[in-house]
């Protein structure tokens, strides 16, 4: 957003640039992270079961197929409700950050192209979260009690396929984020402070 705009907001704003102490999104984004990733790597535990399922006995663990499943299926249904928010607000923190225009990330782009790619990416997961979730509910359902399937599995390989491409996606998605807080100091108390010349040890305590 416009630095002077920003500026009609200054006295609201703290020193990591934000109307509040702690930014919001990078937390939601790790909420996301573990919730889609846990989701994914309990159904591929799940399909893999039978193979496995010696290595939980020599453990004296106790466990059954289906509680795997259940694993996947409730994380995939909370990461695909809580990316909303994780999504807004990135958006609504991304309109208050004033990076500097002069720098460039380890990738080679300057702060608007991050953001702008950041922002593109974080709403493309968004979409195919909630379109894994709608596929995911699917085979929960419908796919996986169908008799002339005869498996005892609730998921396909072409979803889990799926899902580790989209822990790649992530991977891109989350280090063009985290240089916008490393590289461009965006909502960065530390890096905000320094360029303002104050002293971090005296204004951090």
């Amino acid at each position: 957003m416009n630095s002077e705009l920003i500026d009609q907001l200054s006295s609201q704003l703290g020193a990591n640039g934000l109307p509040y102490t702690i930014p919001i999104h990078p937390n939601l984004v790790h909420l996301t992270l573990g919730l889609f990733i846990i989701g994914i790597l309990f159904d591929i535990v799940g399909v893999l079961f039978p193979l496995d399922k010696w290595v939980f006995k020599f453990l004296a663990i106790s466990v059954e197929r289906v509680y795997f499943f259940e694993v996947g299926w409730y994380n995939m249904l909370a990461a695909s409700i809580i990316t909303f928010f994780t999504v807004a607000a990135g958006f609504y923190e991304m309109l208050l950050a004033t990076p500097p225009a002069d720098v460039k990330s380890a990738w080679g782009f300057q702060a608007m192209e991050t953001m702008i790619w950041h922002g593109v990416i974080g709403v493309f997961l968004l979409a195919v979260i909630v379109g894994m979730t709608v596929w995911r509910g699917w085979q929960r359902f419908v796919w996986s009690r169908d008799i002339s399937n005869q498996v005892d599995r609730q998921v396909q390989w072409s979803y889990l396929l799926v899902g580790v491409t989209v822990m790649l996606v992530m991977y891109i998605h989350g280090t063009l984020g985290a240089q916008l807080a490393a590289e461009f100091g965006v909502h960065n108390t530390a890096d905000s402070l320094l360029r303002l010349g104050k002293d971090i040890n005296t204004n951090l305590r």
